[in-house]
């Protein structure tokens, strides 16, 4: 029988993302219309006036690092707060109508409550021009390179306005060019830069640059206002420098206000003078302590063509580099969009080495980008942007997130034993890259969730499986996930969760809180052993015991093992309720009915991120599952990314209804806000439904290109899925998505028939795959060599480190 070998896939990331620039044909004004650049660290909104451009800077690691630590001595201990809580009357109608738990709640969200810390905005630099000269058309995004293109009339001539984000230096390169790419002459008439208008005024005053370049430096006290010396500072003060350089002549004048008085040109503010000369110039931020950030002072060097053109090419090299990691080519025009553009958003927002972004990630202005202390929330937010790296082959994006475990797990260790009095971490539910000393939400509702310890560290454990990288496991991944485990077994083995109380021999989760629902209530209500708790309890327990056995630690944590098998073998069951018009469904927490409006999906968790049921699992569960997706109703917010998940890996997404959200959720700059769905929960008929909108740049859903993944490709229990919930009407392509098992997936599905696929193994593990075209004969070809041919449902064979496997169908291969 003759074999055919498949060819090199045609599918180009980088020209596919060329594909899906994001454009606006008028001036974009608004902060969330502007053009969003960054390089990881460093991030740029680009806003547009009919008379200017502005550039809006923030930054990873530039926060106001200012932090409340207050009532330490009256934090008191777990054991002496649930004991009190335990002797409020169940009658309650709200665990806070008691005043000592009202005045105790009160004292422990002080600190939360004070505008700090958070991240601060870094200025904004204006380049200003003539209008009754030139005209603002427009502006392009080329998500490819990451080049910004302004479209000017200036004249009857046309001029664009080239910039970018240096993804090598926290600098911004700009010059203008004409219709042919050619650098002109300035059209721009003025510059000035501006310090962000809601620097708090106990702040040291800002220091000033004017000569060849403009710009200031900031310096971010570390201490309360009633303990700082803004003359004297300290030497953990942080400072950031914002300075612009054209390669022009800048001269003072006057300004002439509508008062009819001329007055001087503002500080910072200079007008440029037209000399021929093409038009280039540089903005740099710099940050750090402020003592190196004031000794090394202003160093910007007077713009060149030869600079611009050498940042811009190490620019292109680092995003071809990113683009080529993987791709789709997708029928579907506006999933693809999602797809690419969204990946462009992360790449802007994370890099390996520098902070991880909070809620808001790198932009922000004024209060844009502060709001709930734009902090790490560890209930989800903080974890579903670093959800996509895995099987979008991005490994290193999720970097950053193992940094800031490891930034947690000290105070998060001190918490466990000073508070808990037990071993391990309890990581917090609110935190800050900023020092901390003291648990930041030391509070009786949110901050008594438990499953926000091992959703925490549940990244480090994907990251080895989808790598299979045992010194990352040995060296990063195991201690952080051991120290959640050694906090679970102590306080799920309390006589408080294990006990005859309880008629049952389980190890329950008591108390804990549902996430984003009921809080605390009387008499402990809604608050034990919820769904949440359980599955990623159970799933951080089954990742310590492959740990061990992978690292070979059987003796040395032989006791923990002992305890945690003991304790996975007794836990207790998922909780239903009976629903008269679904039937039998899975609720949040024992004691819930069918009505409720969630915000999360915290009755499907079980399913995605807890991985432990999914398209394969016993009729009798699959039906419960579907029954719950269905009847279940959510809020909106912070569901459009998990709750589609979840549907994927049912297999019952509606992906043109998927669409129809996102599309709702989009802003003017093609990012995703969190918007609310419905009323009935937390919202009522006079909410505000796009409240969350003007908060900030939402990074979460960055991590809408995980669905479209989930339903090319799926791997999380070890066998590979092609296309288990996708339309095989609508051809579709992708190329090296990343797998359970360390292994890169290729496929093209055209016509409704998989013409083939193939997957590079990179650590030579066993692979399994669900055949892709039923039961038929599979031929393989490893390394470009005809191999096996394998047949049923089910193809699982062996792989070498480095080896490429080619399969297409027999009767294909025949056909060819």
């Amino acid at each position: 029988m003759l074999y055919r070998s498949v060819g090199k896939t045609g599918l180009n990331p980088v020209e596919r993302a060329r594909q899906h620039s994001i454009t606006l044909d008028k001036p974009a004004i608004n902060f969330f219309a502007g053009a969003v650049l960054g390089n990881g660290g460093m991030g740029v909104v680009v806003t547009t006036r009919p008379d200017a451009v502005q550039f809006h800077f923030g930054h990873n690691k530039v926060w106001d690092i200012r932090i409340a630590e207050d009532y330490q001595d009256e934090t008191g201990t777990f054991e002496e707060i649930i004991n009190r809580v335990k002797a409020l009357p169940p009658g309650l109608k709200s665990i806070r109508d008691d005043k000592w738990f009202d005045d105790y709640f009160n004292k422990m969200s002080a600190n939360y409550s004070k505008p700090y810390p958070r991240p601060f905005p870094c200025g904004t630099v204006v380049l200003g021009f003539d209008r009754r000269q030139v005209e603002l058309l427009g502006h392009r995004i080329d998500i490819s390179t990451g080049l910004c293109e302004v479209y000017l009339l200036n004249g009857s001539l046309r001029n664009t306005f080239q910039l970018f984000a240096d993804m090598t230096a926290d600098e911004v390169w700009f010059r203008l060019v004409d219709e042919q790419r050619r650098p002109v002459p300035s059209c721009f008439n003025r510059l000035r830069v501006i310090p962000d208008t809601r620097t708090p005024g106990e702040f040291p005053k800002h220091t000033v640059t004017e000569d060849a370049s403009l710009g200031f430096t900031q310096t971010l006290p570390c201490q309360e206002p009633d303990n700082y010396d803004p003359v004297k500072g300290h030497p953990h003060d942080r400072a950031f420098r914002l300075e612009a350089r054209l390669n022009q002549t800048l001269a003072n004048g006057l300004r002439h206000p509508s008062s009819g008085l001329d007055e001087p040109l503002r500080p910072m503010e200079r007008y440029i003078v037209a000399d021929g000369k093409p038009f280039t110039g540089c903005i740099a931020l710099t940050e750090g302590l402020a003592t190196d950030v004031k000794r090394d002072g202003v160093n910007i060097p007077e713009p060149t063509k030869e600079q611009y053109d050498n940042a811009f090419r190490h620019t292109v090299a680092s995003w071809t580099e990113y683009w080529n990691k993987s791709g789709v080519a997708l029928a579907d025009t506006f999933l693809e969009e999602i797809w690419y553009r969204n990946h462009y958003f992360f790449n802007c927002a994370v890099k390996d080495g520098a902070i991880c972004p909070g809620l808001f990630a790198n932009w922000s202005l004024g209060n844009i980008g502060t709001a709930w202390h734009g902090d790490y929330h560890m209930n989800y937010n903080t974890q579903q942007p670093f959800w996509l790296p895995f099987s979008s082959n991005r490994l290193d994006k999720n970097l950053p997130y193992i940094d800031l475990v490891y930034h947690l797990l000290p105070v998060s260790e001190k918490w466990a034993k000073e508070y808990y009095r037990m071993r391990g971490a309890f990581f917090p539910h609110s935190a800050y890259p900023v020092q901390m000393t003291h648990h930041p939400y030391p509070v009786p509702d949110w901050g008594w969730e438990v499953f926000e310890t091992p959703w925490t560290v549940q990244g480090l454990w994907w990251h080895y499986l989808y790598s299979m990288d045992t010194d990352f496991l040995r060296n990063r991944a195991f201690y952080p996930v051991k120290q959640a485990v050694l906090f679970l077994v102590d306080y799920m083995t309390r006589p408080d969760a294990h006990g005859p109380q309880w008629n049952d021999g389980k190890y329950h989760i008591f108390p804990s809180v549902p996430p984003e629902l009921y809080s605390l209530k009387p008499g402990f209500k809604y608050n034990y052993d919820t769904q949440t708790d359980i599955t990623l309890t159970r799933f951080i327990f089954k990742a310590y015991l492959e740990a061990v056995n992978t690292l070979k630690y059987d003796t040395q944590e032989a006791a923990t093992v002992k305890d945690v098998k003991r304790i996975l073998a007794n836990m207790p069951d998922y909780s239903t309720v009976k629903s008269e018009k679904y039937g039998e469904i899975y609720t949040s927490v024992p004691g819930e009915t069918d009505r409720m409006v969630y915000n999360l999906p915290a009755n499907l968790i079980h399913v995605f991120p807890g991985e432990e049921y999914g398209i394969d699992v016993p009729e009798d569960v699959r039906q419960k599952l579907l029954n719950t997706y269905r009847t279940h109703r959510n809020e909106g917010g912070n569901d459009i990314v998990t709750l589609s998940v979840i549907g994927a890996r049912l297999g019952i997404l509606d992906v043109e209804k998927f669409k129809r959200q996102v599309n709702y959720c989009l802003l003017p700059n093609k990012t995703a806000a969190d918007m609310c769905m419905q009323s009935g929960g937390r919202y009522d008929d006079g909410s505000d439904f796009d409240f969350m909108a003007p908060m900030g740049i939402w990074f979460e859903n960055f991590a809408l290109p995980l669905v479209v993944n989930e339903c090319l490709m799926q791997s999380y229990n070890g066998t590979i899925r092609l296309y288990p919930n996708w339309d095989r009407t609508k051809d579709a392509e992708f190329s090296t998505l990343r797998a359970v098992g360390a292994f890169l997936v290729s496929s093209r599905l055209t016509g409704g028939n998989v013409e083939y696929v193939r997957i590079l193994s990179e650590k030579g593990q066993p692979c399994r795959l669900k055949n892709p075209w039923g039961d038929a004969a599979v031929r393989l070809t490893r390394n470009g060599i005809p191999a096996e041919t394998l047949t049923g449902e089910l193809l699982a064979f062996k792989t070498k480190v480095g080896e490429t496997v080619e399969m297409v169908s027999e009767s294909r291969s025949a056909s060819g």
